[in-house]
This record gives structure tokens, sequence and C-alpha cells, in this order.
């Protein structure tokens, strides 16, 4: 009942002009930047963050959670119709998406992934609005410990589980949490790492790093790159309807998809991508048409694609009722948040529904509103391909420029901008990850505060970090996935070295 009467003030708040306005925007917008290869939703929450600053939090919210779902829809356009997946989470849709574009079919497809998108956001925002308020409550037993210990463990894990190897995942955090360090510390007031440079004392500027990191580098590497898309196929409404046969073959792949992606929202790393491919091998296994699979099965669709809305939607939760946000894009959320003065947590359903429930009632709103607005404008979303990449380039350099200087109206952060758009250009050559520095950089100094704070308790305990149940079951599963990962590669590089003796000896 708490959780019903939650969702009708939610709903009260989302349908507010403003809040509605910001919806359709964060919608579109997140469309938009889905279908632009390179950019994705974490670019386009990044641009439009500077933005946000003069909305209030719960409009600025709800826009940037629109980037956020809303690029999982439209990164997949380009999967089925051009084999040019517009993000991560994307990729997988085009082993069977681009082969049914070949059969005549890709109609239906879009048809199919728009509404088992929608109806796996539905699914999943029906767990959230169960589980979310339980997870808050959950959460009010957490001190300084447990924090300290989620944070940090699921910023080790997030190392190992985001792709890459180690080093390309550590060196990028350690980079984050030490940049988050830059300016005055909180509790003394003395400047930290500034060498003598006034404007310094204020810290970095999260818009900033994170705009010139996945906004201006990626424009800069898809400029580079000069890639020709492919020919654009016209798709017209009337010939979207799937036939009987492939909507029986698409209720139960939405289901276990909406499932899988719930699951792997709540869990840390690329939950998306991660969720797609776990839903593309589930569905090798257990559908009806996985012979078909890889060559164009409306399944091989149909499953990722309910996963990565679901997980995109689950994802919320984390940040909402623990602030602890298990993306980039995540982050982004948690850092607009905090810039409005709020503090997210299990305290926020409390202190906050209006922002809790009406953030999440819009989901449901923002979600319509992409089903209305993707399967009658396909062909709009799709002609932005043939948008020139330096003509874009330069729109987002100057948009970029002038939001980050809008901010505090400091030209440093401008400085800024350019030199963190050099070091993700020159990460991307070195195939380091992005996602652990600007998740290092916003956690980084939340993290020393709750260290500060359980040292202050303990009067310098350290073992107070591991005492407390909580606490040393996330560092017992921490140390768990590490050992599950070495075993795992182990027993890989021993499978490997039998198989080269066999084949040697044959």
């Amino acid at each position: 009942m708490e959780a019903i009467m939650g969702l009708l003030q939610g709903f009260s708040v989302a349908f507010l002009p403003e809040n509605l306005l910001a919806a359709l925007a964060g919608a579109a917008l997140g469309t938009a930047v889905g279908v632009l290869p390179g950019l994705g939703p974490l670019g386009g929450a990044a641009l439009i963050l500077p933005f946000t600053y003069a909305m209030s939090p719960t409009a600025a919210i709800i826009m940037i959670a629109g980037i956020y779902y809303g690029g999982m829809y439209g990164g997949s356009t380009t999967s089925v119709l051009l084999n040019v997946p517009g993000e991560t989470a994307s990729v997988v849709t085009t082993l069977d998406g681009y082969p049914l574009t070949q059969k005549g079919r890709a109609g239906p497809t879009l048809f199919i992934m728009a509404v088992g998108s929608a109806i796996a956001a539905f699914i999943s925002l029906v767990l959230v609005t169960l589980f979310a308020p339980w997870l808050a409550r959950f959460g009010v037993n957490f001190g300084p410990a447990e924090f300290f210990a989620v944070m940090t463990c699921g910023l080790i894990v997030l190392s190992r589980i985001s792709g890459g190897n180690l080093v390309s995942n550590l060196f990028p955090l350690m980079l984050g949490i030490l940049l988050g360090t830059i300016g005055q510390e909180p509790v003394t007031s003395i400047a930290r790492f500034t060498f003598g440079y006034f404007p310094l004392i204020a810290g970095l500027e999260l818009t900033a790093i994170a705009i010139g990191l996945f906004g201006i580098a990626e424009i800069m590497r898809m400029i580079e790159k000069r890639e020709s898309i492919p020919k654009i196929m016209r798709i017209r409404v009337r010939d979207m309807l799937p036939s009987r046969e492939e909507w029986r073959r698409s209720w139960a792949p939405w289901g276990r998809g909406s499932l899988v992606g719930f699951v792997f929202g709540l869990l840390p790393g690329p939950s998306a991508a991660l969720s797609s491919f776990a839903s593309y091998q589930l569905e090798k296994k257990v559908s009806k048409g996985r012979h078909e699979m890889g060559t164009g099965a409306i399944e091989g669709v149909a499953g990722p694609e309910a996963a990565n809305n679901a997980a995109a939607t689950s994802g919320m939760i984390p940040v909402l009722a623990l602030g602890l946000p298990f993306s980039a894009t995540l982050a982004l959320i948690l850092a607009a948040l905090m810039i409005h003065g709020i503090q997210p947590g299990p305290l926020l359903p409390v202190q906050h529904p209006d922002i809790f429930w009406g953030v999440i009632a819009s989901m449901w709103v923002g979600n319509v509103m992409l089903l209305v607005l993707n399967i009658p404008m396909i062909g709009i979303w799709v002609s932005m391909l043939k948008v020139p990449p330096y003509l874009l380039g330069a729109f987002v350099l100057v948009i970029a420029a002038v939001g980050t200087y809008s901010v505090r109206h400091n030209i440093v952060d401008v400085y800024l901008l350019a030199g963190a758009a050099g070091v993700g250009y020159f990460f991307n050559k070195l195939n380091f990850s992005l996602s652990p520095l600007i998740l290092g950089f916003i956690l980084g100094p939340e993290i020393e505060k709750h260290l500060r704070q359980g040292l202050f308790l303990s009067r310098g305990d350290l073992i107070y970090f591991i005492e407390r149940p909580i606490a040393a079951t996330l560092w017992g599963l921490t140390i768990a996935v590490f050992l599950g990962v070495i075993i795992y590669r182990l027993l890989g590089k021993d499978a490997a070295r039998k198989m080269e003796k066999f084949e040697l000896e044959d």
C-alpha cells in the first residue's frame, strides 16, 4: 500500500507541465544520441548536464533519466537497419536484427523492439515500485562501514567486469579518485594538490570532465574514423505490423529478458550491455527458434532489447535508494542530485518523496512517450545519420563549451574540458576504460568521507570496517569474485594448453 500511495503521489508530480516537458525532451534527446554511433546516452547526458542547473531537481533528474533509457531505444534502430550499433548495449541486436532487415522484415522487427522495450520497462518499473522502498528501509541500517564497503567493493568489482584487463580499468579508476581530491578538503578546508593555483581551490568541475571524456572525445574519434554510412532504407509505418507468428515467438523472450535485465540492473557494471548478452545466451539455450539464432530469429532481438531496457530502469534503484551508481550515466544522475543540494540515499523517500516517486512515475510516462516517438518517427531518427560528422562535431563542440562555461563562469573549466577531451581520446586509443575514471571521480570523495567518519567513530580501529555483518559480507563477496575470476582464467589457460597439445599430437 505504501508503494501504491507513493506512486500516485509520483504521478501527481510527473504530470506537472515542467516535468512532462522534461520527460519528453529527455526521451527525444536520448533517442537522438542513441541513433548517432559513438555518442550514446552517456555523452548525451554529459552534454545536457550543465543546462539542467537552471531546472528544478525533479525535472533535471527526469530529463537525464529520459536520455538514459531513451538511448537504449535509439541505439537499437541503427543496429537493425544499418548493422551499426548506436551504443554498447545494442551490439547484440545486430546479430539477428540486421539479418532480419536483409530478409525484408525490418519494419516488424523495429515494432517488436519498441513494444518489447516498453513492456520490459513496465515490468521492471512494477518491480522497482515494490522493491525500492524496501531497499531504502534496509539502507537506513547502513553506517560509514557499510557505505565504505559497498562503494569501494562496487568500484573494485566494476574494474574486473567492465571488460579489458586489470590495468586498463584500475588505472583510470585510481586517476579519477586522485582528481576528486583536488581542491579544498571538506573537514579542515586545507587546499590539496592546487600547486598554488587559486582557481583549483574549488576543485575540478564534473561537467567539464564528463563532457570532455565522453562527448568531445567520442566526436573526435568518430570524425577520425570517417566511416561511411550504408544506404538507409525507407520504412513505412503501414509495413511495420508483425505477423501472428512473430507476435507468438516474442512473448516469452520479452518476459525472460525483462527478468534478466531487472536483476543485472541491480548489480555493479555495465548492466545494460551485460544483460543483453546474457539474455541472448539464454535465448540460444531455451528458445524454440534457437536454431535460427544468428541468421535472423526474432527471439534474438526481442529478448536482448527487453533486457537492456529493463536494466536501464532497475539501475535507478541503487542510485535513488542507496546513492550508489553502477554506471557512468547513473553517476551523472547522482551528481545532478548533489548539485541541487539533494543527498540521495535511504532517506530520500522520506525527505524528498516528490523527487523519489516523481522520477519513478516519470519513467512510466517517459516509456509511453518513447513508444509513441519511436514507431512513427523512425525515418526521422535514422535520417540524422546523414549529417556529416564534421558538422555534428562542430555543433557539439560549441554546445559543450558554452554549457561548461555557464556552470561556474570560469574559463579554467573550458581548459579542463579540452584537457579531458584529449585524455579521453588517447585513453580510447590505448584501450583504457573511461567509465571507471568518472565513477572514481564522483565516488572518491564519498569513499573518503565515509572512511574518515568510520575512523572517527572507531577511534582509528580499522577492524570496524570489517566486523559489521553487512560490511563483512560485501568484502567476502568481493574476494569471492576476484578468486572466481582467477580460477576461471587459470582453467581457461589450462584448457587452451591441453587443446594445443592435442592438436600438436594429432
